[in-house]
């Protein structure tokens, strides 16, 4: 029987033993090699002490994905992590997209729980309703189209996830959102922002639009910002979808 070169694309939550699905856990213990960003194996690296890894810096994503595809082709089975989920701003796609035309290769998505929802839960239920999730690294996106999708995003009455709210180099970025943001939306729109989440030192805010506006948010930050319905109960971000009023 024709044996396929396997490849685990594997989402590993927000970083936590305890946040990982069975199945993540379950490919991970099946793989020989697990490769990923250094950040994100050396989370998983503790569980899985004896395994081989591979690991290359930030911005290093498709020679990351090359070096799992290749080690997958030479016969052992491999894990490529992500934060979160594979799928979600993760190494999936990338994947898919460099083993194209492989036949001799069998790609496997786990699924993982992505910031939003992991973040969400901390913060109470600020995705109750319709959202969107908005990524404001232009690393790869025109910072025009990050605009135009928060524009449409406040109109609509959207809450919104914000992935990638900071960094050094776009340290004001959050503040050009929120602005965008306020157009539509009003200055005491229900706002909250977790940072490491489900890791060591991790904390949540609940403010207003105007407040999250001048928020020193980093990397390790998601931001929440409510639509026109959401409120604070008990200090805590909720969105009602509209349950007691049917």
């Amino acid at each position: 029987m024709f044996h396929l070169n396997k490849l685990y694309v594997v989402g590993i939550g927000p970083g936590a033993a305890d946040e990982m699905t069975v199945r993540a856990m379950k490919a991970l213990e099946a793989s020989q090699v697990i490769a990923g960003y250094g950040v994100y194996t050396d989370l998983v690296r503790p569980l899985f002490p004896d395994k081989e890894y591979l690991e290359t810096p930030m911005r290093k994503e498709t020679e990351r994905c090359r070096m799992a595809v290749d080690a997958a082709m030479s016969g052992k089975t491999v894990a490529m992590i992500s934060s979160g989920d594979a799928g979600v701003y993760g190494m999936a796609c990338l994947i898919y997209e460099l083993a194209e035309g492989n036949k001799e290769l069998d790609i496997e998505v786990v699924p993982g729980v992505t910031a939003a929802l992991s973040g969400a839960a901390v913060l109470g239920a600020p995705l109750g309703h319709d959202f969107a999730i908005i990524s404001l690294s232009d690393l790869l996106t025109p910072w025009e189209k990050i605009e135009k999708r928060l524009e449409m995003a406040a109109a609509a009455d959207l809450c919104v996830a914000i992935y990638n709210p900071s960094s050094h180099k776009r340290a004001d970025y959050l503040m050009k959102a929120c602005d965008i943001l306020l157009r539509h939306a009003s200055p005491e729109t229900v706002c909250g922002a977790v940072r490491n989440i489900a890791r060591e030192g991790e904390e949540m805010h609940v403010m207003t639009l105007q407040e999250l506006r001048e928020y020193k948010a980093d990397m390790f930050t998601t931001v929440f910002v409510g639509n026109s319905q959401t409120r604070v109960i008990d200090g805590r971000m909720v969105t009602p979808r509209g349950y007691t009023n049917a």
